[in-house]
């Protein structure tokens, strides 16, 4: 299988990725089987991990990709893309 990368993602929250929009790109990765990385600055995360995400230590503005590897790749990628495009479930 060949990993699928999105494009650049901009993010949108005023606080970057803190922990609760961090929480819900995990909980968005881990219905779905493929192995799924967010790429920043040359750092890849375990978009499953809480802890690697909020490792990243995006802030607002930063772009990231989403890279996904497995059967289901590209709507593992598409749908974290979107939460990521949508602001993490935040208002």
């Amino acid at each position: 299988m060949v990993a699928v990368i999105s494009s650049p993602v901009r993010i949108m929250n005023a606080a970057g990725l803190h922990a609760r929009p961090a929480a819900n790109i995990v909980n968005t990765a881990k219905q779905y089987q493929s192995e799924i990385k967010l790429l920043h600055k040359g750092i890849e995360a375990n978009a499953k991990s809480l802890v690697s995400v909020m490792g990243l230590d995006v802030s607002k503005d930063d772009q990231i990709q989403i890279k996904a590897d497995g059967l289901d790749a590209n709507e593992a990628m598409l749908a974290v893309s979107t939460m990521i495009a949508s602001g993490c479930g935040e208002d």
